[in-house]
């Protein structure tokens, strides 16, 4: 569905989080409920459906924003298909028509693989907690969001990203198993880096041994690196994990 000029003017405040921006257009998609505070069955699940099918117009819609004015390009706005899945709607409206299909199933799996780990994570206690004292759908949901925008939760493959395009740019050769190795140590020892000594997105505190979405989605990104004639990266990446872990 469209959203609303005053959501449209909540986004384009362009706050510095889109986690921020998204719970700033959730609490205000509560004003545009006839029956907002009807907490049956049956309007909950109206409700979680209507967010589920607003949140990514939301999210592409804040991200062309934020290019538009933080990056000066043009502003691009697109609504959705009904045609096309969520995930093909989301590419659609970031990026216009240039995406691959594979590009589409890769994120398709991602929304399934997080949707299904969310049965007692940080987020999804957040929301049960919240909606237990017999608040609105809306409230419980922006409180979730808060919790998920944590770098110890949903923000820590913000973290895992920052770092590694750190390590990208601090080593002279990707290939050179020795200089990984040392560089690894010395994050550890809290010489480079942020200081914190932690290699982020090594050792999930839940999947000790291996995260089984990790599994599915490396042979998906391995087939996208070499659709995006990124293969040296992608392998770069594969020896970081296998380093790091030893």
């Amino acid at each position: 569905p469209l959203m609303p000029k005053t959501t449209l003017n909540i986004i384009e405040l362009e706050g510095s989080n889109i986690m921020n921006i998204l719970a700033r257009s959730v609490l205000e998609l509560y004003t545009y409920d006839d029956t907002p505070d009807d907490i049956s069955r049956d309007n909950l699940m109206r409700q979680s459906i209507e967010l589920v099918s607003k949140f990514p117009t939301i999210i592409a819609y804040a991200y062309n924003m934020m290019r538009h004015k933080t990056l000066g390009r043009s502003l691009h706005i697109r609504h959705p298909q009904k045609e096309l899945s969520i995930a093909e709607n989301f590419l659609y409206m970031l990026k216009g028509p240039r995406y691959t299909q594979l590009d589409a199933r890769t994120l398709d799996l991602l929304l399934m693989l997080h949707a299904e780990h969310g049965g007692g994570n940080n987020s999804t206690f957040t929301v049960r907690v919240t909606s237990s004292t017999g608040t609105d759908t809306y409230s419980s949901i922006a409180a979730g969001i808060g919790s998920l925008k944590g770098p110890k939760h949903g923000g820590a493959n913000i973290k895992v990203n920052e770092m590694i395009e750190h390590i990208k740019g601090a080593l002279k050769d990707w290939t050179d198993e020795k200089e990984i190795a040392t560089y690894l140590k010395r994050i550890l020892k809290r010489e480079v880096y942020d200081g914190m000594g932690l290699i982020y997105g090594i050792g999930h505190a839940v999947y000790t041994l291996s995260d089984p979405r990790a599994v599915l989605l490396k042979e998906m990104a391995r087939d996208l690196a070499s659709e995006k004639g990124r293969t040296e990266e992608f392998e770069f990446l594969e020896r970081l994990e296998r380093i790091a872990i030893e």
